[in-house]
């Protein structure tokens, strides 16, 4: 099938996107890493959907459904209004938008169908609280004036609909997006920690994390391309750094730069990282 989702999801709300927004990739078979890595993000916490680039332009050929007292595309352009910020990082709140809706994402376990971007469990502690989701609430804090501005939308699809638009105003694919999540009552629908990948360890414990989720080798390689935006923080992860020379826009350039670069051990007081000998 074109889009593999449950029963309960057969609407999806054609792509947001803004005038300057990058079109859908062009069919050329075979799946399309970039908008891998968005529906990922987004849609693979709640277990709904996975798309393929020859899927790109699939919500031509649906209706548009709004929920009731929430206009989508309004929510969209306020989160697109508020990515810039020369204050912030590398001047784009678009990267921790982004780690936000995977980290809400990521905590899906196919084999007891919990977790996910449905319940938006991070509000709470403990899940607040794990180590993976340190400086988060960074991304969360920025979005919060947009929730009280637009009470019906949920956290649960704000918070993915910001991965959405942070994806796209970075210069990644449109991304067909489904809402109808729901916000969890209280922390007893957290997840317990350790669900999300431990920068520390090596690829056996990379595939015990993401085939949790249901994903192959070949989709944790095209997620793993996503570190093409922005950068480490040692109060947060105890690494320090961006992962490329464009920490703002969504390119190949994390395996470029890995794979053509001659990568030195960092020499400091901090956990053991490599950086690029030329810079």
């Amino acid at each position: 099938p074109a889009v593999k989702v449950p029963p309960f999801c057969n609407r999806v709300v054609p792509t947001l996107s803004r005038s300057y927004s990058t079109a859908p990739p062009e069919k050329k078979g075979g799946s399309g890493t970039l908008l891998l890595i968005g529906a990922a993000l987004l849609g693979g916490g709640a277990g709904y959907y996975f798309y393929a680039s020859d899927n790109a332009k699939v919500t031509e050929k649906v209706e548009k459904t709004v929920k009731k007292g929430v206009d989508y595309q309004s929510v969209y352009n306020q989160i697109a209004d508020i990515l810039e910020d020369n204050d912030y990082d590398d001047g784009s709140y678009g990267p921790v938008f982004i780690r936000l809706a995977w980290h809400a994402s990521g905590t899906y376990d196919k084999n007891t169908n919990t977790g996910g971007s449905d319940g938006s469990t991070m509000r709470f502690s403990p899940e607040s609280d794990h180590a993976a989701n340190a400086g988060l609430k960074v991304a969360r804090d920025k979005l919060e004036p947009i929730k009280q501005a637009n009470s019906e939308i949920t956290y649960a699809d704000l918070w993915s609909l910001a991965g959405v638009v942070a994806v796209q105003e970075s210069g990644g694919p449109n991304i067909p997006w489904i809402p109808g999540r729901k916000d969890a009552d209280s922390s007893a629908a957290c997840t317990p920690d350790g669900r999300l990948p431990d920068a520390s360890k090596g690829s056996s414990h990379l595939r015990d994390i993401f085939y949790r989720m249901g994903f192959n080798d070949r989709e944790i390689v095209a997620l793993a391309g996503a570190h093409a935006l922005g950068r480490c923080h040692k109060e947060r992860s105890g690494y320090e750094g961006p992962w490329t020379t464009s920490p703002t826009l969504l390119t190949n350039g994390f395996y470029k730069e890995l794979l053509e670069k001659k990568w030195v051990e960092k020499k400091w007081k901090g956990n053991k990282q490599y950086v690029d000998k030329e810079t």
